[in-house]
């Protein structure tokens, strides 16, 4: 017999101004949100651009976790509700953008840890479920080594050729996201990120895009602003983060993931024009201006 279990998501002082804005029984007002938040982000002034991010990172906009079913089962899925009850979407009705600069990142996997965890984009409200493959649970061969998951209300157009990585197409996912903060965190806790590189995954001839980030309540998250503070601070962490994703097929017999852009990562400004065109890419799909197929858009 399936199990629910209830989760409040933690506290923060980084709340959205409405709180509300992202309900699903307020949809119509989500191509709103994706489009007033991209005018304003797309020519921030320098000082804006420079700066610090050192509020607090949890992301609070009363929704609670709320668990379905028992973990690593078929059946187990993590949902996100208001405070009704009813359920949101972590993909579409979570905002993209904070207003600070910052983004809001929802964990699928947290670090440490080896259970293929992913929003299932295909399902009504796209909880996080676990993947499988021929009816089976999937599981990386090894624990990830840090916080992964996806940025909300970003997509990855299949149809859509990648001129600067090998003419490579979208992965029709939304974008991934590597947090190298020192805390394990939880299956669906949003947090507000700062992005600092990109790096070009192409796994199977498919684009696959991790942004590499840190959230804002990390001690170490004022220190580091761009791709050379990540070396100087999480020395190694980079070229660890290409490896780990080269890798982790290989133990199933399969080849190596490959890499665009020289098979290196690229700047903060890179990843900050990816997630842009990406958000772009979820708005045309959300208003129907691409097929959809099987991907569920409520």
């Amino acid at each position: 017999m399936a199990t629910a279990r209830v989760l409040a998501v933690s506290n923060g002082s980084c709340l959205l101004t409405k709180t509300t804005s992202f309900l699903a029984k307020q949809r119509p007002y989500r191509n709103n949100l994706c489009f007033t938040t991209r005018r304003a982000a797309a020519a921030p002034s320098l000082s804006s651009r420079r700066r610090s991010l050192t509020c607090r990172a949890i992301y609070n906009p009363e929704v609670q976790i709320k668990e379905e079913g028992l973990p690593e089962t078929l059946d187990y899925r993590v949902f996100l509700v208001d405070r009704s009850g009813q359920k949101v979407s972590p993909w579409h009705d979570i905002p993209l953008r904070s207003g600070d600069g910052a983004f809001h990142f929802i964990v699928e996997i947290p670090k440490e840890s080896s259970a293929k965890m992913e929003v299932a984009t295909d399902e009504p409200n796209t909880p996080i479920k676990q993947d499988t493959k021929k009816g089976k649970l999937r599981y990386y061969p090894y624990n990830i080594n840090w916080n992964y998951g996806l940025l909300p209300q970003t997509w990855e157009d299949p149809s859509l050729a990648n001129s600067e990585v090998d003419g490579a197409f979208g992965d029709n996912d939304p974008v991934d996201v590597v947090e190298i903060g020192e805390s394990q965190r939880k299956v669906g806790e949003i947090l507000k990120v700062k992005p600092l590189a990109a790096l070009a995954m192409i796994d199977e001839g498919e684009l696959d895009w991790k942004i590499v980030a840190i959230s804002l309540d990390d001690p170490k998250a004022s220190l580091v602003n761009d791709i050379d503070d990540v070396e100087k601070h999480f020395p190694g962490t980079l070229t660890a983060i290409r490896d780990w994703f080269r890798d982790y097929k290989i133990p199933d017999g399969k080849p190596a993931n490959k890499f665009g852009l020289g098979n290196k990562p690229a700047n903060k400004d890179y990843a900050l024009k990816v997630i842009t065109e990406t958000n772009e890419s979820w708005a045309k799909l959300v208003k129907r201006s691409i097929p959809a197929g099987d991907l569920s858009l409520v």
